[in-house]
């Protein structure tokens, strides 16, 4: 099954492809450092998009499992852990 990661900020979804821990990493140096842009890279081809990351913004991560093929005879996973929110 494929994964695709939800980036919630301020009300707004991007959808990113793995990995993002380095960008999770560059979101919190952002915020921890009273402010910052950073740039978000698209799911797909392109320069992405430069947000502004202030504290106290509302942020948070979701992964979300989307169908790829036939489950149905696939054995069961464990559940993946959800990202802390900012």
């Amino acid at each position: 099954m494929t994964s695709v990661n939800r980036l919630t900020v301020d009300g707004h979804d991007y959808f990113l492809p793995d990995p993002v821990t380095e960008l999770r990493e560059k979101i919190l140096d952002a915020i921890r450092s009273g402010g910052g842009y950073v740039n978000i890279p698209p799911l797909r081809g392109g320069s992405g998009i430069d947000i502004l990351f202030s504290p106290g913004m509302p942020v948070t991560w979701t992964r979300l499992d989307i169908g790829g093929g036939d489950d149905a005879d696939a054995e069961p996973q464990e559940p993946q852990p959800s990202y802390p929110e900012f």
